[in-house]
């Protein structure tokens, strides 16, 4: 083996040996985790008590060790056993994923009478946009990410639908409503919002490209802040389209 060869080859085991560890740590979670829930109810209980680490610094291209996700709460994710289950590949900001994640969950719950019904969204593309809080909105003018259509982040803002009477499920101005169309209005019906990594690198580098870097960040500092200012309850995975075999593995039925 000539010694280019020989590099490459201890790269590769390196590497694999190193996936392989990670690998069974994610599998171990799931398996220890309070995750195998079998009701919506048990499951959002692990959810909020699952940590979500929002103190980095920086953070690498490619998360290649657990602790660079949350690693327990999606563990619980695809450990869950209640359903159906159903995955969602939203991409656009500006399309119909909240409406069409609401009707699925309107139908499943009152249609199919399937309460433990669980949707999740694996967020990428602009969508992941919506998952940041107010204040990165601000910061980085993430209006001009997101198209002129969403001055502010409306789609984390609380509809006045929410305060209708939940026992009328058929109102058409209600609960369960296109008038309350929110991620927090979902969130609060036990849909999981999963973040992709892959997408705060990428939006990052558009930020730090078109100026709009008030700090002077590096790529991995200003990739890590807006990990940092990911909204309550969302589930930072290394990236949504790596994470959606793990998913359907799983037993999530792909919709998009």
């Amino acid at each position: 083996m000539n010694p280019e060869r020989r590099t490459l080859f201890a790269l590769g085991a390196g590497l694999a040996a190193g996936l392989a560890e990670a690998r069974s740590a994610t599998t171990a979670g799931a398996a220890e985790s309070p995750g195998g829930a079998r009701t919506l109810g048990a499951l959002s209980e692990c959810l909020a008590k699952a940590p979500r680490r929002r103190e980095f610094k920086s953070v690498p291209m490619i998360l290649d060790r657990p602790d660079l996700w949350d690693h327990e709460a999606l563990s619980a994710v695809i450990a869950y056993r209640g359903g159906p289950r159903q995955v969602w590949d939203n991409t656009e900001i500006g399309g119909p994923w909240l409406n069409l994640m609401r009707n699925a969950l309107n139908n499943q719950v009152w249609s199919f009478r399937h309460p433990d019904f669980l949707a999740a969204s694996a967020t990428h593309g602009s969508a992941n946009i919506a998952l940041y809080d107010q204040a990165m909105w601000d910061k980085y003018q993430l209006t001009k990410l997101a198209g002129e259509a969403f001055a502010i982040n409306t789609l984390i803002v609380a509809k006045k639908a929410a305060q209708a009477d939940a026992a009328s499920f058929e109102d058409p101005a209600g609960v369960f409503s296109p008038e309350n169309n929110s991620i927090p209005a979902l969130m609060a019906r036990g849909v999981v919002f999963l973040s992709c990594h892959n997408a705060i690198w990428e939006q990052a580098a558009a930020l730090i490209k078109r100026d709009l870097n008030p700090d002077k960040l590096s790529h991995d500092a200003l990739a890590a802040e807006l990990t940092n200012h990911l909204i309550p309850g969302v589930v930072l995975t290394p990236g949504a389209v790596g994470t959606l075999p793990e998913l359907h593995q799983a037993g999530f039925h792909y919709a998009k």
